[in-house]
């Protein structure tokens, strides 16, 4: 499986704990100053601020508003992929983890900074396609390899029957997001669905699933 990677800057990567949490508090900064002004609209004198640092010290670590932008991506959503999809592929019962995977992705999706990370990035892709195609490669296609390996698993051991495990899972986590997601995403709804509504929309993609992807019983 291919992993994305930071892109390099032509310089030394930070070796020190000292360094990774200054790295960190330049981030944070970043990341208050973008979702408040977006990409076009924040400047590096303002993330400096934030961070409480100089603008050089910015410069030591990112060379330049783009390179600090593709950092803040990568760093939110690896931090959003470690709590996802960690279940015992072996599991006896395919439709309750399937409903702990969904849940979990969809709680994750509907963090309200994460709607503002998408809103961010879609704002910024057209004029920095090679954000977009960062963000895609480490979010939506990285978590459908994943999910697809626990599939395949799953298959394995007789429990789904699977053409192709990689569209399967998009077609998963595609289900449970709905419209639940882009209501938030595009101001069509203003209230952060519940825990109930989250489930209960979950529990439709899980049983839409099952009837395409279930082993079916012997006639």
């Amino acid at each position: 499986m291919n992993e994305i990677v930071e892109k390099p800057t032509g310089r030394a990567a930070p070796r020190t704990e000292q360094e990774s949490s200054k790295r960190r508090e330049i981030i944070d900064g970043a990341r208050r100053v973008f979702f408040e002004k977006g990409y076009d609209g924040a400047s590096m004198d303002e993330v400096a601020k934030a961070a409480g640092v100089s603008k050089a010290t910015i410069y030591v670590y990112f060379g330049s508003k783009e390179d600090l932008f593709e950092a803040l991506v990568l760093n939110d959503r690896a931090r959003s992929a470690e709590h996802l999809f960690v279940v015992d592929p072996s599991a006896d019962d395919t439709v309750a983890f399937l409903r702990r995977i969904g849940i979990s992705f969809m709680t994750m999706m509907l963090q309200p900074d994460h709607i503002r990370l998408i809103r961010m990035v879609i704002g910024a892709a057209e004029k920095l396609p090679h954000i977009g195609q960062v963000f895609f490669e480490a979010g939506p296609c990285h978590g459908g390899r994943r999910l697809a390996d626990i599939l395949r698993q799953q298959a394995d051991l007789g429990r789904l029957v699977l053409d192709d495990e990689i569209s399967a899972a998009h077609m998963f986590l595609n289900m449970c997001q709905g419209k639940l997601v882009k209501g938030q995403l595009f101001g069509g709804t203003t209230a952060t669905p519940t825990p109930a509504e989250i489930e209960e929309h979950v529990d439709r993609a899980v049983r839409v699933f099952m009837a395409a992807y279930g082993k079916k019983a012997d006639a």
